[in-house]
């Protein structure tokens, strides 16, 4: 089962690639260049806020604590202002440290049972190619943005600029698409290598990582080894935003697989695990303020309940009580 989730993910990612190497020599490559890209980005909008309404909607109704910090409380006692936080300062500084440094996962820590008693060790390769891999997206996604727009902006060309220091090779071999591949080749490899990870794999988790290694490898192979007229593709980038596309000429076969794997990207994002880049906005443990001693929080779902208090305990039970000897507040 674990091998027959990585053999669908591999074939789907062919019939993917085939499909676009068809279009490319049929006149369906108006499909692909000038329809497609409106209905990707469309389902890209609508599923992502249906996600994050549908997640926004769901009732919470107590504040959702986490315990590896000392929540405040007494003002004796030093508080964790970032592990418990009781502000709403508090709850952004955790929220900006998860979203941007990956602190959960860098907290994270691995056991192994040696003997009859648990040993912890560090556990930080993880953090730190999933950071890698991520922040290189974002500088990748930033770097794109210089086709859709004209002039360029400056602080483009300045992140492209410093992305491309060293100046390896020609044209340019930028920093974050050495990084980005290295990210998600050590992503895929641990899902493979590790046997419990292994197990609880899906096709969803293969399929995640494979297409975004063909859009990175299409990427990098479209640069260096096949490249495209970027003119072209500028011009096919602008009549997107313009409302005026048209099919280009001489951009190439790789261009088509391309752009086959980003718009399935686009069409299959607010539906995967990969949606988790706005459900940490909505995740409870995160975005709540620990007040629980400052404020009492009710359940708006509980149904009202008879109370019945002491003194009405006492009336009903006076004579009894009197007999078995047990103090009585009221004679």
């Amino acid at each position: 089962m674990i091998g027959q989730h990585l053999e669908i993910s591999v074939l789907a990612i062919l019939i993917l690639t085939l499909s676009a190497l068809g279009i490319a020599f049929t006149p369906l490559s108006f499909l692909l260049m000038v329809i497609l890209p409106y209905a990707a980005f469309v389902i890209f909008i609508g599923g992502f806020i249906y996600r994050v309404v549908k997640w926004a909607k769901a009732p919470v109704p107590f504040r959702i604590t986490t315990t590896c910090g000392q929540q405040s409380s007494l003002p004796w006692i030093k508080s964790a202002p970032l592990e418990s936080p009781s502000t709403v300062w508090g709850v952004i500084g955790r929220m900006a440290l998860e979203v941007f440094l990956f602190r959960s996962l860098f907290r994270n820590t691995d056991v192994a049972i040696v003997g009859q008693r648990p040993v912890y060790g560090s556990a930080k390769w993880l953090w730190f190619f999933g950071l890698l891999f991520h922040w290189s997206m974002l500088v990748i996604v930033l770097r794109h943005l210089r086709f859709f727009i004209e002039p360029i902006a400056p602080w483009i060309k300045g992140l492209s600029a410093i992305d491309g220091f060293f100046e390896i090779g020609v044209p340019t071999l930028y920093l974050s698409d050495l990084t980005v591949l290295a990210g998600l080749t050590f992503l895929f490899l641990r899902r493979m290598a590790v046997p419990r990870l292994r197990y609880i794999s899906l096709v969803t988790d293969y399929f995640a990582l494979l297409l975004l290694l063909g859009i990175v490898t299409t990427g990098l192979l479209m640069k260096h080894f096949f490249p495209a007229d970027l003119l072209h593709v500028k011009n096919l980038a602008l009549g997107w935003v313009t409302f005026a596309p048209a099919a280009p000429k001489g951009v190439g076969t790789v261009f088509y697989i391309h752009l086959s794997f980003v718009f399935t990207l686009f069409v299959w994002f607010p539906f995967s695990k990969l949606m988790h880049m706005g459900g940490i906005f909505l995740s409870p443990t995160r975005n709540l303020a620990n007040d629980n001693r400052m404020k009492r929080h009710l359940n708006p779902w509980n149904a009202p309940v008879k109370v019945h208090t002491y003194e009405e305990y006492e009336d009903e039970f006076r004579e009894k009580m009197k007999l078995a000897g047990l103090p009585l507040e009221k004679e």
